[in-house]
């Protein structure tokens, strides 16, 4: 992951899966288009590399949060990855976590009589 804006690995490692998940919320991704999905959704300032998402797609598979097949286009075969329903809830539970932490964290650095 590219250092921007703040953003390096150690504050990123926690969330990764939450945002796995959500890059294939939608629809099934092969996982160069996973990649480019997380660096469009954050402006650029994600550049993950694929010795730290590839390993995390098998994660979550092993885990039932996805579910993968080979598909050939054009003539290239790539494994695409898609939800299943304990994704599903694994994102929501990903999504409820991080508002709680943003919530946290956000009145501390707020400081007190300050609202957000």
């Amino acid at each position: 992951m590219r250092q921007n804006e703040g953003l390096n690995s150690d504050a990123l490692r926690g969330h990764m899966d939450g945002m796995l998940l959500a890059v294939l919320e939608h629809e099934p991704l092969h996982g160069y288009a996973i990649i480019e999905a997380l660096r469009e959704r954050s402006g650029g300032a994600l550049d993950v590399p694929t010795g730290t998402v590839y390993p995390a797609l098998r994660r979550l598979e092993r885990a039932g949060h996805l579910a993968s097949e080979w598909v050939t286009t054009g003539g290239r075969s790539r494994r695409t990855y898609r939800l299943t329903g304990s994704g599903h809830r694994a994102l929501a539970a990903a999504r409820s976590a991080w508002q709680s932490f943003t919530d946290v964290i956000g009145g501390v650095l707020r400081g007190p009589g300050q609202t957000a």
